[in-house]
Parts: C-alpha cells; sequence; structure tokens
C-alpha cells in the first residue's frame, strides 16, 4: 500500500496528507477549493460528481476521507468498488452502518471511526476491558476544548460543526443492566476533574462505535459522553431545544462557528475507565490524558488536529505492516493498543501524557 487519496484538505486533511508522506505513504489531495500544500500534490474535485470522484480514485491503493459525514457514503462505495482501502474520520451512525454493509464483499479494508472518539477511545477502551478477568462497566469521555475559555458556552469550534450538531442531537447507543438501548443526547450530566480542571460530561452520538454489539453478554454497561467546561450542556439544550433550533441543523452550525470560532491554544481531555474483577478484587482501571498542541513539520498544530490525524494515520501505518486484516470491516475495538501506540503516529498518545 502506498499512494493515498486523501479527501478533505481541512485542518486535520491537510496534516494528516503531512503525516502519510512522514510515514513513507504517497498522499495525493483533493479538494473543492484545494490550499497550497508544498510538497503535496493538491487536484480539485467535486466529491459529488461521480464520474470525476471515480477518476480522482481509480489506481489509489487506499482512500482516506477527510470530508463532512454526509458525503462518506458515496467515496466509500466508490472505493468498494474500485478495491481500494477506505478510511474516514465519522461518527455518524448510519454512515458506518452503511459503510459496514459494504465490507461484506470488500476486496480492501473498510474502516470508519478512525479518528479520536469513535477511534482511539475504543482502542483504549477494548484494552482496558481486556486487562479484566471480568468488566461490569466502561465508561469513555473525551472533551475538545479551548484552553482559555470564555463566555457561558465555554467552548470553541475546532470541529466540524457539523459533526458537533450530529452528535449533540442524535440519539446515543449504550449497553445498560446488560441490554442495548438508545438514549437522548445531551443528558446523564456528570462531573469529572482532570488534572484539577472540572468538566461536565453528557451523552452524545457516535463516540461508542460498535463497542455495545461488541461486549454485549460481556460486559453490563457501557457508555460515551462529550466532555465540556461546567453550563455548556443546558446553554446547548437552550439553544437547541427551546429556540427549536434542532430543526435547523445547517443555520445551527453557521451561528454556532460564527460565535465560537476556532482557537489555536485548545486542549483534548481523555478519560476511559473500566471496572471489574482482577485475580479476585474489584478493581478500577484508568487511561487519562491532556493533550495540548504540539509541533509538527515545524508548525504548532491543534489538539485536536494532530490526535485526529495521528490517529487515523496510525491505522493506516498497521495496515501496511501487516497487523490489520486486508479487507472487510475494521471495528475500533479489534485495532490492539500496543501495536497503535508503536507506530510512528500513535506513539504522540504516549508522549503526551498529562
Amino acid at each position: 500500500m502506498k499512494t493515498i487519496a486523501v479527501l478533505g484538505l481541512g485542518k486535520v486533511g491537510r496534516l494528516a496528507a503531512e503525516l502519510l508522506q512522514e510515514a513513507g505513504f504517497q498522499p495525493v489531495g483533493f479538494d473543492a477549493k484545494p490550499p497550497s500544500v508544498a510538497g503535496l500534490e493538491c487536484n480539485t474535485l467535486d466529491v459529488s460528481d461521480e464520474a470525476a470522484l471515480d477518476r480522482a480514485l481509480s489506481g489509489m491503493d487506499a482512500v482516506l476521507s477527510c470530508l463532512p459525514f454526509a458525503l462518506n457514503a458515496a467515496v466509500a462505495r466508490t472505493a468498494h468498488a474500485l478495491g481500494a482501502h477506505y478510511f474516514d474520520l465519522t461518527e455518524d451512525v448510519a454512515t458506518t452502518k452503511a459503510i459496514r454493509e459494504m465490507a461484506a464483499t470488500s476486496r480492501g479494508l473498510m474502516a470508519p471511526q478512525c479518528g479520536l472518539a469513535p477511534g482511539f477511545v475504543g482502542i483504549v477502551g477494548a484494552h482496558l476491558i481486556e486487562t479484566l478477568d471480568t468488566c461490569r462497566s466502561c465508561r469513555m469521555r473525551v472533551g475538545a476544548l479551548p484552553q482559555h475559555p470564555s463566555g457561558l458556552m465555554g467552548y470553541s469550534f475546532n470541529w466540524s460543526p457539523e459533526g458537533v450538531v450530529n452528535e449533540y442531537l442524535n440519539d446515543c447507543v449504550v449497553l445498560e443492566g446488560g441490554q442495548i438501548k438508545m438514549v437522548s443526547a445531551m443528558e446523564w450530566i456528570e462531573k469529572i476533574v482532570i488534572g484539577g480542571v472540572e468538566l461536565e460530561a453528557f451523552t452524545t452520538s457516535g463516540g461508542l462505535g460498535t463497542m455495545c454489539e461488541t461486549y454485549l453478554g460481556r460486559v453490563s454497561d457501557i457508555d460515551y459522553k462529550t466532555m465540556r467546561y461546567p453550563g455548556h450542556v443546558k446553554q446547548m439544550n437552550f439553544f437547541f431545544h427551546e429556540l427549536m433550533m434542532r430543526d435547523r441543523r445547517e443555520e445551527a452550525g453557521r451561528i454556532l462557528v460564527d460565535a465560537k470560532p476556532p482557537v489555536c491554544d485548545d486542549v483534548v481531555y481523555i478519560h476511559v475507565a473500566a471496572e471489574g474483577t482482577a485475580d479476585g478484587d474489584l478493581v478500577r482501571r484508568e487511561f487519562v490524558r491532556a493533550l495540548r498542541p504540539v509541533e509538527i513539520g515545524g508548525r504548532m498544530r491543534t489538539a485536536i488536529s494532530w490526535t485526529t490525524a495521528s490517529s487515523v494515520v496510525a491505522v493506516i501505518e498497521m495496515l501496511r505492516d501487516g497487523h490489520l486484516p486486508a479487507s472487510g470491516f475494521l471495528k475500533q475495538e479489534d485495532i490492539p493498543l500496543g501495536a497503535f501506540l508503536n507506530t510512528q503516529n500513535g506513539s504522540r498518545y504516549d508522549e503526551r501524557s498529562a
């Protein structure tokens, strides 16, 4: 595997292309309005043009979509038809379901949800579960936040507004009492403290990927929550539900980004905990990180950019190096944490521990 098409050259896509190049791949970038990136071939592409998409991806060994989730199914269908490996960062449940159905007849590996959450947290959660003889619960929490919040919302939109709105409004799958259930987003609010910083966590959609299905019958309770600064979820419930913005998702995204544009000084908090028995004792195993911007390629990269891009490129490295199956559907919980952290890009998660 050598040539990789990277679709969507925003902050994450552009960095992913650079990291692929550093790792020995030959990435080719595509975007509706491609930027000029030194040393990277960048091409103009309208993803909605099926013929143009087919021409662009022909001859590629793999495809990495860093596009908004609504565009991924079409890209995955083209990659599937061409026999190319497919990777994306989506949190959208319906999109992942469609890709999983394609994977039943794929000639390449189809690996959606390879970002931070879903993605890396599922790898960590699965690892913690496997360290226990029996596991009663696994709780996964992630927050991508400004280091210096202001205002009642305490937030900046460093991530795709389409993705944030989607996960705040869609129902969330959980394992509760040994049963798979759907619960509302922005509920089950709890307090979490990491390194002295108080955060609130609440349910959001998509962060678990396929874990509830995988651990049904083995783990009683599994859930995923997004972390924000205290007070955020109250503001978001008012915005989406009392002001009825839930019915105007695209407009909601524009309003929120205009009010809270991206910042450079961000932080990604990760808190994963599993409880169960080991050698007859009840124990709690945790993986906690506070990850901040780092310099890559002579430029400072935001925490959300490098954590997301590093995660998917690490998975691509693992496929190239023979640590993953060459075809079918890849569940994030089937990726071994040790092998992930031993990759060139996965190692950043260890190097930047809180």
